[in-house]
């Protein structure tokens, strides 16, 4: 229900425009609105402390300083409301702003094409939530090498996976690794607090030697239940740096009993170093033993098609930027259907990762993506959840398929 309190400003160098704000938005039911026709103006009703608005209804394009400069002294001022774009600049152009200002951290509600309608206006207020609820939340710890090491040496990493499934029928065909750290003190501590720490200061080939240890072992007592699923595993271009990589990956295999086939080694594009000879020798090594290959994250990184082009991948993981929200949104339909096409002519499995809800799976289902991966399906869980999870999805996949 939508709070007819809030305080909201309406940024826009058009008088006009302005008044057909206040009266749409008065008709609504909202009447604490300010306006100003300038920045400027507007900074000043931020800095007080009994008129700063909780919501602004900020115009792209005005003379002198523009929405964009706008948003950056919003930051300045540690700004913690929301705002609305109402704009007559084109999509392209709005959607690049709204990434800029939620890149800032600002909490962006939408975007509205002039001329507005109460009811596109409505609904994007209607979003809106109190300004404590946008404060930013505290920094995250930060862990230092020798935490990470210790953690290591006391078996505290541990592996969840996060289900794959073919989109044409909702079978389980996969697993990913994703590491875990269970922190005595702080409980489960996510890869993005502690990867950067590993590549740092030495110790990610430790660290994947772990994960990829408890992978394997996994595989076969799942294959030992009649489960089998492909498992895969991230590596990281540290990794790739001696030959040694190779049997210690080879090893595994022979010792655990699990076929290289069902093992599946994610390298994400964007990491991939200038200098390939030795990581383009252990990858196609590793290939020749007939483990299968990825490209994770494609799309974002700078050398994408070279990569394609040397190193022998088995498949390709669509990144989630361009999957998300990729059904209303004409330029992210484009890159989806371009790495997809590009994926089905080079002969490679097409996996599209952040299918994050309905939408988003009836989009990769109906592109002819052959893979999807995200919250929609499942969040990564421990191995033990599993098997319960796959009988539990067998009996709801069907309204999907």
């Amino acid at each position: 229900m939508s709070d007819f309190t809030i305080k909201i400003l309406a940024l826009d160098d058009e008088p006009f425009m302005l008044k057909l704000l206040v009266h749409m938005l008065a008709d609504l039911g909202y009447t604490s609105v300010s306006t100003c026709v300038s920045g400027h103006a507007a900074l000043n009703l931020i800095g007080s402390a009994n008129d700063s608005p909780e919501l602004i209804l900020l115009d792209i394009n005005m003379p002198e300083m523009d929405g964009l400069e706008f948003v950056r002294h919003l930051v300045a001022r540690n700004y913690i409301g929301s705002i609305i774009l109402v704009s007559g600049e084109d999509e392209r152009m709005q959607q690049a702003a709204v990434k800029l200002a939620r890149a800032h951290k600002i909490s962006v509600l939408g975007h509205l094409h002039k001329p507005v309608t109460p009811e596109g206006l409505a609904e994007l207020i209607g979003k809106w939530t109190a300004p404590s609820q946008n404060q930013p939340k505290a920094d995250r710890k930060v862990y230092g090498a020798d935490e990470l090491r210790a953690a290591i040496a006391n078996g505290e990493l541990v592996n969840y996976y996060q289900p794959k499934v073919v989109t044409s029928t909702g079978r389980v065909m996969g697993v990913e690794t994703l590491v875990r750290w269970w922190h005595p003190q702080d409980g489960i501590v996510f890869p993005d607090q502690f990867i950067n720490v590993a590549e740092t200061h030495g110790l990610i080939d430790d660290l994947t030697r772990v994960v990829l240890t408890a992978a394997f072992a996994q595989s076969k007592l799942w294959q030992e239940s009649g489960l089998m699923l492909q498992v895969s595993v991230n590596l990281s271009m540290d990794n790739l740096a001696s030959m040694d990589f190779v049997d210690f990956v080879v090893g595994l295999a022979a010792s655990s009993g699990v076929q290289p086939q069902m093992m599946l080694l994610e390298v994400t594009e964007s990491q991939l170093m200038e200098d390939l000879r030795t990581p383009l020798e252990i990858l196609t090594r590793l290939r020749l033993k007939r483990f299968r290959l990825s490209i994770d994250d494609f799309g974002i990184g700078n050398s994408s098609l070279a990569q394609l082009r040397d190193i022998p991948f088995d498949e390709l993981k669509i990144d989630k930027s361009f999957v998300h929200g990729a059904c209303s949104n004409e330029k992210l339909w484009a890159m989806f259907d371009s790495c997809l096409n590009l994926a089905k002519q080079l002969g490679l499995e097409a996996v599209a990762e952040g299918v994050e809800n309905q939408a988003d799976w009836d989009f990769v289902r109906n592109r002819g993506c052959d893979i999807a991966q995200g919250y929609f399906i499942a969040k990564p869980m421990p191995a033990a959840d599993l098997p319960a999870w796959i009988q539990s999805w067998q009996t709801t996949c069907s309204r999907y398929t």
